[in-house]
């Protein structure tokens, strides 16, 4: 049985989650599993004083957690397991190496769209009442409440947010099999052959 590692890959404004739950809808037994979860968890858990404890906490604890969570299941031999993120090399040796060790192929999905439109995206998703506010504080603790999501200490600012695409190559990050979309108008996007395609070659190495 061919087992399969999707990577829904590109830049934060992309619309990886929504790529998530369609195939979610197409692989109801799939396995799924994101870093920004782990990182909600910890922060909810543990909480941080400082971005530097913060990020201490992903390196320590967070990435830690979501590779072995994927070995776990790999192990185990899922047959599709998938995770969004906004891949770069930095996590690039380690899957490559998960899905070697446990005979997964892999296929990567990166999403792009033009900088102007992900920054807009950007922008409203950060002030969203339902976005995680260990993402837009300089602190965060379990039960901290703020009505004003503008007042967030911890705002990225364009040129951050610019060279961090640029620096992390987010539009470059592929392992496997390479599909690729281009994002900057949602309306315009159409997954629906490629999911046909990858629901049909799954089932039929069932």
């Amino acid at each position: 049985m061919k087992k399969y590692f999707i990577l829904l890959a590109g830049s934060p404004g992309t619309g990886k989650t929504y790529l998530m739950n369609k195939l979610r809808e197409r692989f109801p037994d799939m396995y799924a599993i994101t870093l920004d979860e782990i990182k909600e968890y910890y922060a909810e858990s543990i909480g941080f004083n400082h971005l530097e404890e913060r990020a201490a906490q992903e390196q320590t604890k967070v990435y830690p957690f979501y590779y072995k969570a994927l070995d776990l299941y790999m192990e185990a031999g899922k047959k599709v397991v998938v995770s969004e993120y906004p891949f770069s090399d930095k996590q690039k040796d380690q899957l490559q190496s998960l899905a070697e060790t446990y005979g997964y192929e892999v296929i990567t999905i990166r999403l792009t769209a033009d900088f102007e439109v992900l920054w807009e995206r950007r922008c409203k998703r950060d002030r969203e009442p339902e976005r995680h506010l260990s993402y837009i504080m300089t602190h965060y603790h379990y039960g901290d409440v703020l009505e004003d999501r503008s007042l967030a200490t911890n705002h990225i600012t364009k040129e951050a947010f610019k060279k961090i695409i640029s620096d992390r190559k987010y539009d470059d990050f592929e392992l496997g099999t390479l599909y690729e979309f281009d994002v900057t108008d949602y309306g315009k996007v159409d997954y629906a052959p490629l999911l046909d395609k990858l629901e049909e070659q799954i089932k039929s190495e069932e």
